[in-house]
């Protein structure tokens, strides 16, 4: 993930984001480089942009650091999308996003059984972009916003499936008073889970991403 767009506005390359050493995949799912990938526990030196709740944020992935001349996600890598978010305790860039903390409030995954169209492919048609809208009922303060692709070409048995991680530093301003059902990442997600170790091209009818459901707000 190397861009964020705030209501439309793109911030510029690698902005409020935790960026990690390379675009090497996270495979261990025990991991605490599942929170917001190698090197992501801490946000020191990051900058944190504020942010109206309510707003369209729209996430912007590339395989290395250009915008043209290739996909976005290599065609072959094909799985779900999801976004998540976790309230610091203070500041964003000192918060390691352990714990019980997360919320989802995005996921998308198999879109089309007949075609075998997923998530992954829509971002691949649409520059690399994908948008969600922070539910405005989220309390002000800073958060961490985690966006999450799954690669599920190896996926058969575990480790296979590759997860690519960026997570964005923000402020919410405004808000509400929700306090959603959280879960923690890692410690959520388990190697059996059916969408982590799964069969992608033996004609799948269904897919059921790690993580639980949608928190709609």
């Amino acid at each position: 993930m190397q861009y964020i767009w705030i209501n439309g506005k793109d911030q510029g390359q690698d902005v409020a984001l935790r960026i990690p050493p390379n675009n090497n995949p996270v495979t261990d799912v025990t991991s605490r480089d599942l929170t917001c990938n190698v090197g992501g526990t801490s946000g020191a030196g990051v900058s944190t942009v504020e942010i109206p709740a309510g707003a369209n944020i729209t996430f912007e992935w590339h395989q290395h650091a250009q915008r043209t001349g290739e996909d976005p996600i290599s065609g072959g890598h094909k799985g779900p999308v999801q976004v998540y978010v976790a309230k610091a305790p203070s500041e964003a860039a000192s918060f390691d996003g352990q714990g019980a903390v997360w919320t989802k409030i995005y996921s998308s995954g198999l879109l089309n059984p007949t075609s075998q169209q997923w998530a992954t492919d829509v971002i691949n048609s649409n520059n690399g972009k994908h948008s969600v809208t922070i539910p405005a009922s989220l309390p002000a303060g800073n958060y961490l916003l985690r966006a999450e692709i799954i690669a599920l070409h190896v996926a058969q048995s575990y480790p296979g499936a590759q997860f690519y991680i960026g997570c964005a530093q923000v402020k919410i301003t405004g808000g509400g008073s929700a306090s959603p059902s959280k879960i923690s990442i890692p410690g959520t997600y388990k190697s059996t889970d059916p969408g982590i170790t799964v069969n992608i091209y033996n004609n799948l009818q269904s897919y059921t991403a790690p993580g639980g459901a949608v928190w709609s707000g």
